[in-house]
């Protein structure tokens, strides 16, 4: 390897691995707010699942959206155009507030008949509606606070983010202890505390997120907020690349969740199987979308620099480092997956079906390893519409019929809906690389 191939592979690393490390804290504040409300209650945990059940689609998507900050930002740094960032943070910002609004909006009209159509246990339910109240005033700070990571992030400093995030880990569970257990003078209240916890702690996040702008000149804070303006072009950016971005997420996610009322049927065992199996598949997932979380920052700075060959090169990169992750945590997975699944259960029927589901999601981790990097160069091209249509496909028209048909007439049971997953995530790979060799050629030095 040269001298300029380790310079960026160097930078690769620098960009990914703190990325890594902040999508694990994130989660590790989910899998908090889980298992200590199990800890108040079963009752109290099953509000707050499925509480966050329901909000998981919607802060998926909007951040999606949001999402559209990153290329934006990178390409204009490409260019040399500091000075137009300010409007791109300010706009998404704004739009974050929109979508906290629409979200407040949909909640009040329409979370009594959601509830009614759960057919909830009333505690169950009471839990679940006060958490996703809550839920409306941690989605406008994380909503708010998203351009502001993403410049942070594209200015080089994915390490500040992680740094920050990784610190509001023993925010959030120390304040779930107080809140869920009434512990240091605060009220007891079970479930419900876990969504108060969650929106303090994003309201801590954010403001750690201003200080740090506003101590280094580089983020161009003042020249943030010293003015309310926020130009159309941007918001038109921000919608033409954001929507299509944000649904694409929503397909992927959205099936991901919907695939457990096809599963239900086949009982508790199948439903503890598949719930522990897609838990670990969601954990070693971290590496391919922060390798794509990457991958936008880096190809949007070298196309907007106009370094279309560059650019290629690190796509390359990218997707090599991911597949060879994937191979380690594949083969990891098939070796020790019923090992891997008493991790989430003692009953022995669990193991031994989660062990089967683990086969399938061994091979999820090497197409994951292709179409997520490739999901992420795409963004930094700005091409996010024909991506959501391929998504559309790949997981609606083919990983959810093929999941039908082995089960309902090929007579497959629940396996089938592994199977159908895995001919999904499969299809978006192939159909990601098509693409990308198709958008790269738009693109010549």
């Amino acid at each position: 390897m040269n001298s300029e191939n380790k310079n960026d592979f160097k930078r690769l690393l620098h960009t990914m691995l703190p990325l890594v490390l902040a999508q694990l804290s994130l989660m590790g504040m989910n899998v908090m707010d889980a298992t200590m409300s199990g800890h108040a209650g079963p009752v109290d945990l099953a509000g707050v699942s499925m509480g966050a059940s329901l909000f998981m689609p919607v802060t998926a998507s909007f951040t999606g959206i949001l999402a559209a900050s990153t290329p934006m930002i990178a390409q204009l740094l490409g260019r040399r155009r500091k000075q137009d960032i300010p409007h791109v943070v300010r706009t998404g910002m704004a739009l974050g507030m929109l979508l906290t609004a629409l979200f407040a909006l949909i909640y009040f009209l329409a979370i009594d008949r959601v509830m009614s159509f759960l057919s909830l246990d009333s505690g169950v339910a009471h839990i679940a509606t006060v958490y996703l109240m809550l839920m409306i005033g941690n989605l406008f700070f994380q909503t708010i606070m998203f351009p502001l990571r993403a410049l942070i992030d594209t200015s080089g400093s994915t390490a500040t983010s992680m740094k920050l995030m990784l610190s509001a880990l023993p925010v959030n569970g120390l304040l779930n202890y107080m809140f869920i257990f009434g512990r240091l003078g605060a009220p007891r209240l079970g479930g419900i505390g876990a969504g108060v916890a969650t929106v303090c702690t994003a309201a801590i996040l954010f403001g750690m997120f201003l200080w740090v702008i506003f101590h280094n000149s580089k983020y161009m804070a003042r020249e943030i907020f010293s003015d309310l303006t926020t130009p159309w072009s941007d918001w038109k950016e921000y919608f033409t690349v954001g929507i299509p971005n944000g649904l694409s997420i929503l397909m992927e996610a959205g099936l991901f969740g919907f695939i457990i009322i096809f599963i239900a049927p086949f009982g508790t065992v199948a439903i503890g199987a598949h719930q522990s199996a897609l838990s670990f598949c969601n954990l070693i997932y971290v590496l391919p979308m922060s390798c794509s979380m990457a991958m936008t920052i880096l190809i949007g700075y070298e196309v907007g620099a106009e370094n279309y060959a560059r650019a290629r090169k690190l796509s390359r990169m990218g997707l090599k480092l991911t597949l060879c992750c994937a191979f380690l945590t594949a083969a990891g997975t098939v070796l020790g997956r019923n090992a891997i699944a008493a991790l989430y259960s003692e009953d022995p029927q669990v193991i031994r079906m989660a062990g089967r589901f683990l086969l399938y999601g061994a091979a999820w981790q090497l197409f994951d390893a292709i179409a997520a990097p490739i999901q992420g160069i795409l963004r930094g091209y700005k091409d996010t519409r024909v991506p959501f249509l391929l998504m559309l496909i790949a997981y609606w028209c083919v990983a959810l019929p093929v999941g039908l048909f082995l089960d309902h007439v090929m007579g497959q049971g629940v396996i089938a809906y592994w199977r159908g997953l895995d001919s999904g995530v499969g299809t978006s790979a192939c159909l990601m690389v098509c693409r990308l060799l198709i958008e790269e050629r738009k693109w010549k030095e």
